[in-house]
């Protein structure tokens, strides 16, 4: 099926250009693929005449087949006062060997006068000689006008003029780049109008997020006839990134109602923008609209007990046609609709005639109100429910804990320091005691914890912390490197004085931690005035969760 809308992907040029994203050939080669199997038109491999590696990107994707996508090298019209077929970079974007070629030219007339220091008439030129060489030379050619909307606020007359520059040498398509990304979607449908009606080609449509409206400016320029988009998986690009094709692509395909990738794909577009993360070595970003975490996540109990009756009250598509999922939240804002729905979710039978169901909300919002979180810290949730439901006792206890860290000064090796946990857990009427050190406190006592509980539970030796999270809760809150300039020990057992936190300070710790098997990831929550403590129920619920994963 013909598509009403393209969808020209350039993560791999203008999305690397972000700040903090660098990709590798293999890197490129990776998304490209997957941008190919998704079903993207036209995938933008870099600028040739740039760089080495775009070079070797394009080298190498040569001897891959590609299903769905063209390849296109990305450059600029020919230098001022070189002719097109003697211009270096311009035989560059012929090396590559893409089917496609897209370069850039000149629309604002401050450009063309303070940058590239050429008469009005000379860019005109550049434009044409560049598109018609390329094209004599087979080339599917791409024309970008750079500034496009504010050259044509400065101009309309030139910049139109450098429009039809391109069209009447031959150009396939005439893109309108917002490259500034300050304008409105009213102005960029005012100005894709005036080209639709005079240009006889195609239109397409580049935009910046700079002031936050890429994505609805790009939407803006469809609505007035172009069927052209140019943007990035997850937005990366520039400053504040380019049009994100996350968040377009199902707009034009479930909001406007046209047809642009294969109707399967849609459902692994959350997929898609994880893999690009990972291979940027960037976290996901949760509020992502259709693909984030939260984006079909629901916390207030009113909204829960509608979605709960009628999920489309409060969701404005089925979550699962982008391959996302509902969540529901729970915290001190919910009601028994959270609840009962978010049980569900976790694999637990509770519903609104569950006996315990009223002192589970109740000890929610207690336990939310001393400061534990459970939007973030699902594992600690479900246990929470089910021992409220099952009235089970739990698989172990800890009822003796050590920690303590000494530092020693000076000496061959300069300053040490040495972290020690003592751990005693009793599983039935049997007891293990355990020692371990660790890189810090919290390291030994997870280790020794850990090695303590393998003797009764061998699947424990799987498990590891991924990731280990502190906020201080109180107004008061010291920092948390007190912990490493203390001696003190702390101590719990039935016999010790009450528990003296750490550094000096009563301030309220929430630790939040993230642990793995291996196979499956499960988040933990633990709060005290003592960090140690906090760590220690966090750690202890990691470890409960992990034999209820098994």
């Amino acid at each position: 099926m013909k598509p009403e809308i393209e969808i020209y992907d350039t993560t791999l040029r203008d999305g690397s250009q972000g700040e903090g994203i660098n990709f590798s050939v293999v890197d490129k080669l990776r998304i490209a693929e997957r941008l190919d199997a998704f079903g993207v038109h036209f995938i933008e491999g870099g600028w040739p005449g740039s760089n080495p590696k775009d070079i070797e990107f394009f080298d190498r994707a040569r001897t891959r087949k590609w299903k769905h996508a063209r390849l296109a090298a990305f450059g600029s019209t020919r230098r001022k006062g070189v002719p097109a077929e003697s211009d270096d970079q311009v035989r560059l974007l012929l090396k590559a060997e893409t089917p496609v070629v897209t370069i850039f030219g000149k629309t604002w007339l401050l450009h063309v006068k303070e940058v590239l220091r050429a008469s009005p008439d000379e860019n005109l030129a550049m434009i044409g000689d560049t598109v018609r060489y390329l094209k004599d030379e087979g080339k599917f050619v791409i024309y970008d006008a750079e500034h496009a909307f504010d050259g044509y606020k400065d101009s309309p007359e030139y910049a139109m003029a450098t429009w039809l520059a391109a069209e009447k040498a031959g150009a396939d398509l005439v893109v309108l780049c917002d490259t500034c990304g300050g304008c409105l979607p009213g102005e960029i449908a005012r100005i894709t109008e005036a080209a639709r009606s005079t240009l006889s080609i195609r239109l397409g449509i580049h935009t910046h997020n700079d002031i936050g409206l890429g994505v609805a400016n790009a939407l803006a320029a469809v609505e007035q006839g172009a069927d052209h988009i140019q943007g990035t998986i997850n937005g990366y690009g520039e400053r504040t990134g380019n049009c994100n094709l996350t968040s377009v692509i199902p707009n034009v395909a479930l909001k406007l109602k046209k047809h642009c990738v294969p109707g399967a794909s849609l459902a692994k577009l959350r997929e898609l923008s994880q893999f690009v993360d990972e291979i940027a070595n960037l976290r996901h970003d949760p509020r992502q609209p259709w693909v984030g975490a939260t984006a079909f996540a629901h916390k207030g109990g009113m909204h829960v007990n509608a979605v709960q009756k009628v999920s489309r009250s409060f969701e404005h598509i089925d979550p699962g046609l982008v391959g996302n999922h509902r969540r529901i939240l729970v915290s001190d804002l919910a009601g028994r609709s959270n609840v009962v729905m978010k049980a569900h979710e976790l694999g637990l039978d509770l519903d609104n005639d569950t006996p315990e169901l009223k002192a589970i909300l109740a000890e929610i919002k207690r336990r939310e109100y001393e400061g534990y979180e459970y939007e973030a810290a699902e594992g600690s949730l479900a246990l929470l429910i089910r021992r409220l439901m099952k009235h089970e006792p739990a698989p172990f206890e800890v009822t003796d804990y050590h920690v303590s860290m000494r530092r020693h000064k000076g000496g061959a090796s300069g300053d040490s320091s040495i972290c020690e946990a003592t751990v005693s857990v009793a599983v039935g009427d049997q007891q293990e005691l355990t020692v371990e050190r660790g890189d810090g406190p919290v390291n030994a006592l997870d280790k020794a914890l850990r090695k303590a509980l393998i003797r009764f539970f061998k699947p424990l030796k799987n498990v590891k912390l991924i990731d280990y999270k502190v906020r201080i809760l109180d107004d008061e809150a010291v920092s948390r490197t007190a912990i490493a300039k203390s001696d003190r020990t702390v101590r719990k057992g039935p016999e010790d004085r009450p528990e003296e936190p750490l550094g000096g300070t009563e301030a309220k710790t929430r630790v939040l931690i993230e642990s793995t098997n291996g196979r499956q990831e499960w988040s933990t929550v633990g709060v005290s005035s003592n960090i140690i403590e906090a760590s220690l129920q966090a750690l202890v619920d990691s470890m409960e969760c992990a034999l209820l994963k098994k």
